[in-house]
């Protein structure tokens, strides 16, 4: 197999994680129902942001390191479940969706932006993801290390661009029907926390398991 054919494997790769839903995916779609577009889009840009520091972290050799430390690995894996469970535990518990309402005060892009980065850095499918997948591409025939994991990257950025974009923008309109539906929205909250719960315990036994 010849550098593009693997790039198109990765790529197909890459696609075949992303669109799956996931923690990321639900901390876009919850962004977006509770303050638009653009805080989902902030969102979007935490989680490409914190796409290259694990691209960064796999090419310096650190989550190998990890690897080689069951214990701390597990750790990581915990954290990450634990905060993204907390956040579906906080809208649950939510007696409101007053992100809904126009006069809410909203929490701020660059907020966001933090939260979505912190998001993606604890994911436990990414970490798993760079530490299984992502190595196996990196070959020295094919050149300097740090540029094939800078077109890696791109590749994951794209992805995540095109499938979290496309659902920050549906996820939007959904945003303004819901507006005039409190209930509605209510509901809305609550199932995004519901799925960032589930989807925190389902990669988190499923990342243990397999670290």
């Amino acid at each position: 197999m010849n550098h593009v054919e693997q790039l198109w494997l990765f790529f197909a790769l890459v696609f075949g994680i992303v669109v799956l839903p996931g923690l990321d995916m639900a901390f876009v779609l919850g962004s977006t129902l509770a303050g638009g577009r653009r805080r989902g889009f902030a969102a979007l840009a935490g989680i490409v942001a914190g796409g290259v520091c694990h691209v960064v972290m796999t090419a310096l050799g650190i989550s190998v390191l990890l690897k080689w430390i069951p214990g701390a690995f597990n750790a990581l894996l915990l954290a990450g479940a634990l905060y993204i469970a907390w956040i579906g535990l906080s809208l649950m518990r939510s007696d409101a969706a007053p992100a809904m309402r126009p006069d809410a005060p909203r929490r701020s892009h660059a907020a966001t932006f933090r939260q979505g980065m912190l998001t993606c850095l604890l994911n436990p499918k990414a970490c798993l993801f760079m530490l299984a997948i992502f190595p196996q591409f990196l070959r020295p025939e094919y050149g300097p290390i740090a540029a094939q994991a800078l077109v890696l990257w791109l590749i994951i950025a794209l992805n995540q661009l095109c499938v979290y974009g496309g659902l920050a923008l549906m996820a939007d309109r959904a945003r303004a029907w819901l507006q005039g539906k409190p209930e509605a929205g209510m509901l809305a909250t609550r199932c995004v926390g519901a799925l960032l719960i589930a989807a925190a315990m389902f990669t988190g036994v499923e990342g243990w398991r397999g670290a």
